[in-house]
């Protein structure tokens, strides 16, 4: 009896180092969502600046946020926005708005591509501090190497961009869009391998149609690192269309894995290419989030 009982007390002890500390949590609130965070000051619109048919501009397009209840906006441009970058991050701080995130697309050598120096120099001038969501792409010659040089090589360009970040006071997210780089495990090396504190990860529904049945698997390894998610609906027939998040029949298992774990970051709602109108593609989103709130709900009761 003494030896089943230590042995019982042994596996107990193995559980608690080996599991990841998510999965403790988890396993304390087994049954319970946190649907807080799909109320609307955790949620960031995203993809509403180049996709806009009417062609905002700041002020506009933060009374538009303000009509609609949001508090954050994450701030996609192209070069046509550079010359409003400063109207733009003050217009924001004078509806108080949250500056949520920077985009930023990078190649091999981001110091000599310019665009970063851009959002620092606007950053610093109107003494703003957010994220920097990088998609690093397009390196020459990366196809040809093994996965420790990819790793290196993709870690370089990166370093650099953290390091800057850092001066102004910013984090970095390794945006997952397409390639080697937005593979989840990729990013891990990278992060693992620099070893900087301001470095993490945005994950994308809309990019994550190859990911659907193994996002399970990776989720607890991403958790972490997590800045935010950006959801979208994922509506499966022969192939797999993107809608807005609750219009979809595919998103709810992924929502319902979020809502069940320890993230409690924000959520980015879209609209990339889903309506012409960002207005009515944040509305829909909204709509769709409350009716996957209420589908949650209902899940939590089940028997």
């Amino acid at each position: 009896m003494i030896k089943l009982n230590n042995i019982v007390l042994l596996s107990c002890l193995i559980f608690a180092v080996f599991t990841p500390s998510w999965a403790q949590q988890v396993g304390k609130s087994k049954g319970e969502l946190n649907l807080s965070l799909f109320e609307k000051d955790n949620l960031v619109a995203w993809c509403i600046v180049p996709f806009d048919s009417k062609k905002r501009k700041p002020e506009e397009r933060a009374s538009m946020l303000d009509q609609l209840g949001l508090k954050r906006l994450a701030y996609d441009w192209r070069k046509e926005h550079v010359a409003t970058f400063d109207e733009e991050i003050q217009t924001l701080k004078q509806h108080g708005i949250k500056l949520q995130a920077f985009w930023l697309y990078a190649g091999g050598d981001p110091e000599g591509e310019g665009d970063l120096k851009l959002i620092t120099e606007a950053l610093k001038r109107n003494r703003a501090k957010t994220e920097i969501w990088v998609w690093v792409n397009g390196i020459e010659g990366l196809d040809s190497l093994n996965q420790d040089e990819k790793v290196k090589r993709v870690a370089k360009s990166v370093r650099y961009i953290a390091e800057e970040a850092r001066k102004v006071g910013c984090k970095v997210g390794l945006y997952h869009y397409d390639g080697w780089f937005s593979e989840p495990e990729n990013q891990l090396a990278v992060i693992n391998y620099l070893k900087m504190p301001n470095i993490g990860i945005v994950y994308n529904f809309h990019h994550a149609q190859k990911h659907l049945e193994r996002f399970p698997d990776f989720f607890p390894k991403i958790l972490p690192y997590l800045m935010a998610i950006n959801v979208v609906g994922l509506k499966q027939e022969d192939d797999l269309k993107l809608v807005p998040v609750g219009w979809g029949n595919r998103e709810l298992e992924l929502l319902k894995l979020i809502a069940s774990s320890p993230y409690r970051g924000p959520i980015g709602i879209i609209n990339d290419g889903l309506e012409q109108d960002p207005e009515v593609a944040l509305k829909k989103n909204l709509e769709g989030l409350e009716r996957i709130k209420t589908q949650l709900k209902k899940s939590t009761h089940r028997p």
